[in-house]
């Protein structure tokens, strides 16, 4: 133990005099190489053989390769001090190599722009090839080549167009919601007990909903009456209907499909015990028992009728509606308000409808 602590204290006094002639540049730069083997040795604690990334290597050959030679060999390096001047030669050869390297020849990168018109015009229209995507960007007034918009697609990995021509269901009932209608019976039960049945009818494009009628009793007479009602209240709103779906209720009788054919309009029947086929008309029923007869007693046929009417003008005319972006079937939204002065002072006033079962709230006059 002596003799150990002899020897560390006289190699501890030569390594002093060694640093009395370094500068302080060059022992700050000797102390951080220093603490960085140190991390280099603490991210590898394993047993496992070190190893030097090609950050450290670069960040070891920054720091030491000013030093001199004989300096350098005094410090304690995990490496062989050659090894490091070759990572300061290997260095400055990549960076000569970098600066020396010819610039990129050809045609500029299509800039952002182009790029993302590009991919909208395809993702907008699934059966524009990229000539005719081209095409369209002549039309424009943008030049580019057909070759440009068929790399452009293909790096974005877009799929060319017969590969992506499939219409799902949702597509096309967007594109022909102006010729849609959708009709359907639901039950209503009084204070009485006695069942009330009900047609309704929804347009996909508007959400407008009409009550055609509630009766006891939903013979053929009736249900023929109301498509007769139908076809001359379609044609008086001059709203063009090509289709009409409904369900395969027994209630429907074949002269209400023939009344509806001859006024150009063509009745499509869904499938059976699918009510997702007719889903717009099932879920305006859905809000109709929510909102209004889960909420009330309905005395007789007459309260029946006044209620839905009541609930139909709320729901044209002001209940926003999720399908057609918060839209009313009958009255498109207001401007904004932004001006900060008008909204510190809102004066909201509510209407009630049913008694108070319904609340509508507007800007007071």
């Amino acid at each position: 133990m002596p003799f150990r602590l002899v020897y560390l204290g006289v190699t501890n006094a030569l390594g002093l005099l060694r640093l009395l002639p370094m500068s302080d540049r060059d022992k700050d730069a000797e102390i951080l190489a220093l603490r960085h083997q140190i991390v280099v040795l603490q991210r590898q604690l394993h047993g496992e053989k070190v190893r030097f990334t090609r950050a450290d290597r670069a960040l070891l050959a920054a720091l030491l390769n000013r030093l001199p030679r004989d300096v350098l060999r005094g410090v304690r390096l995990l490496v062989r001090p050659d090894t490091l001047l070759r990572w300061h030669r290997d260095l400055i050869a990549g960076r000569h190599a970098r600066i020396s390297r010819p610039k990129r020849v050809g045609r500029p990168r299509t800039i952002q722009s182009i790029r993302r018109l590009v991919l909208r015009l395809a993702h907008e229209n699934s059966t524009w090839g990229y000539r005719r995507i081209h095409g369209e960007l002549l039309v424009l007034g943008i030049k580019v080549a057909a070759s440009t918009v068929w790399e452009i697609l293909r790096e974005a990995g877009i799929d060319p167009a017969p590969q992506r021509t499939s219409t799902t269901w949702a597509t096309f009932l967007r594109s022909q919601a102006h010729a849609i209608i959708a009709a359907d019976f639901f039950e209503a039960t009084t204070l009485t007990g006695a069942h009330l049945y009900v047609l309704a009818l929804i347009e996909y494009t508007t959400r407008r909903v009409r009550v055609l009628g509630a009766t006891a009793h939903p013979t053929a007479t009736w249900v023929t009456q109301a498509a007769r009602n139908l076809v001359i209240d379609l044609d008086d709103a001059g709203c063009r209907v090509k289709y009409l779906i409904r369900d395969r209720d027994g209630k429907y009788p074949a002269l209400f499909d023939a009344i509806l054919t001859d006024a150009g309009i063509t009745v499509v029947l869904s499938g059976v015990r699918i009510p997702r086929m007719n889903s717009i008309i099932e879920r305006w029923i859905q809000a109709c028992r929510h909102e209004l007869l889960d909420r009330t007693l309905i005395w007789n046929q007459a309260h029946l009728l006044h209620a839905l009417r009541e609930y139909q003008r709320h729901h044209n005319q002001h209940r926003p509606h999720r399908g057609i972006a918060n839209a009313r079937p009958l009255q498109p939204l207001p401007e904004p308000i932004t001006e900060p002065t008008t909204l510190a002072g809102l004066r909201i006033r509510h209407h009630d409808r049913l008694d108070g079962l319904l609340h509508e709230y507007h800007h007071a006059a």
